[in-house]
């Protein structure tokens, strides 16, 4: 477990999870599921796993593992039990009947993170309702989980407008969310006026995308620090899955007007939960209206295939797989003595940390959004300054003079560019 948290354990758990033979990596999961607990500032006491051909339909597990959850969550003082899988209703209520400790499972475990985690209101919004999409059915069962003792500021028991009062009942939900529906139409609305606003711009859209703890912040603030030189602009980075939630936009001006926007929104996750990604829809829309992916993969991780194919799993979900994508090995030099930087126009092994392929990426980048780039050769009454002025700011001016007749300016400018002012056209060299 992290030092760092130690001081901030405020419960400790029993993980337990089934293994039916459907997932080849077993061990890694339940791995990943203490990370997750670790998140939220749950220490991991002990882990119970069985294995059976099939998930019991009304306790999860066998009966008479039940009750050897419930021997040794009595014998070394648990506060709360965590479920790899989904719970179904019955399961939770049993369980919980059964073992007599607040029982969780690893969806409402993720949930409980992103609340912590959740600082903008539209994201706050968007976990308040997929929170209460999920608590609705199984209200009676999570009784004892919302109401454990040693709850943080974060936690279930003490934050979430629809969960304060152990009152709650269906209607009181279905009430609230209806409320949060309505605003979250009115966040995604506002996204995509945004959103026309910016194309209209023409600047392109990069989106930082990826398993969770994967690099994606520590690339955005190595961005930021190289082109911007702004430490406000930065975002958290820190080893916690999950450690930032909400979307950060910033422009990265690498120089000849080669701007690009940076996006980097939540980190996915394997089996991220249906809800989340429901209600993170407008959020995730970021992702789906890029013009090139950074698919970033943590290389030091043994289990960055399986995550490779998690996040392509989730931009299929998404819509958004089709999109240009670079693959970017982070982490590279935790386990290479001599990293190969680019392997291809698509590859790229580097380190966020230290730097080290940073320019070689940027230069990738430049390559792949500003491919439908043409030079053009302009001429350009002088009564027409506000047009020189437009191709001064958004293109790449390779030569300027300065003529009776006008401004002669050679650019490489956006394709769009050269057929909106296809009147001032000189000489265009394809």
């Amino acid at each position: 477990m992290d030092t760092d948290l130690i001081n901030e354990i405020s419960e400790r758990a029993i993980l337990v999870g089934v293994n039916t033979g459907a997932e080849t990596d077993f061990d890694a999961r339940m791995e990943e599921l203490e990370k997750l607990a670790e998140a939220c500032q749950i220490e991991t006491v002990g882990v119970l796993t069985q294995n059976l051909s099939e998930i019991h339909r009304s306790l999860y597990v066998g009966s008479g593992k039940v009750e050897e959850i419930k021997e040794a969550a009595n014998a070394l003082n648990i506060d709360i039990i965590i479920f790899y899988d989904t719970l179904s209703p019955a399961q939770l209520r049993n369980l919980q009947r059964d073992i007599g400790k607040p029982v969780m499972d690893r969806t409402a475990l993720i949930l409980d993170i992103f609340e912590r985690r959740a600082e903008s209101s539209d994201a706050k919004l968007q976990v308040e309702t997929a929170k209460l999409q999920y608590l609705l059915p199984r209200l009676v069962g999570m009784h004892d989980a919302l109401t454990r003792q040693g709850g943080t500021s974060g936690s279930m028991s003490s934050r979430g407008a629809g969960e304060k009062k152990l009152e709650l009942d269906r209607r009181k939900i279905n009430q609230r969310l209806t409320f949060l529906r309505r605003e979250l139409k009115e966040v995604a609305l506002d996204r995509e006026l945004k959103r026309k606003k910016r194309m209209t711009s023409q600047i392109p859209l990069v989106s930082l995308v990826g398993y969770t703890n994967a690099g994606k912040s520590t690339i955005l603030n190595a961005m930021i620090d190289t082109y911007m030189k702004d430490d406000e602009k930065k975002v958290l980075e820190k080893d916690m899955l999950f450690a930032t939630l909400d979307t950060t936009l910033r422009r990265i001006e690498t120089g000849n007007n080669h701007d690009f926007l940076l996006s980097d929104t939540v980190g996915f996750i394997h089996h991220l939960p249906h809800a989340l990604i429901k209600a993170f829809h407008s959020t995730l829309e970021e992702v789906k209206n890029a013009d090139l992916l950074l698919h970033v993969v943590d290389f030091s991780d043994d289990q960055h295939q399986e995550h490779i194919k998690d996040t392509m799993t989730t931009l299929n979900e998404l819509g958004a797989a089709h999109i240009p994508m670079i693959t970017i090995y982070n982490k590279a030099d935790k386990c290479m003595t001599d990293i190969p930087f680019q392997m291809d126009e698509n590859r790229i092994y580097m380190s966020a940390k230290t730097r080290a392929g940073l320019s070689i990426l940027v230069d990738m980048i430049s390559d792949k959004i500003f491919a439908e780039y043409i030079e053009v050769d302009l001429l350009i009454p002088y009564s027409d300054g506000s047009v020189a002025s437009h191709f001064m700011e958004n293109a790449e001016v390779l030569k300027r003079e300065y003529l009776e007749n006008g401004i002669n300016l050679l650019v490489r400018c956006h394709k769009a560019d050269k057929e909106k002012y296809a009147l001032y056209v000189k000489v265009l060299h394809e």
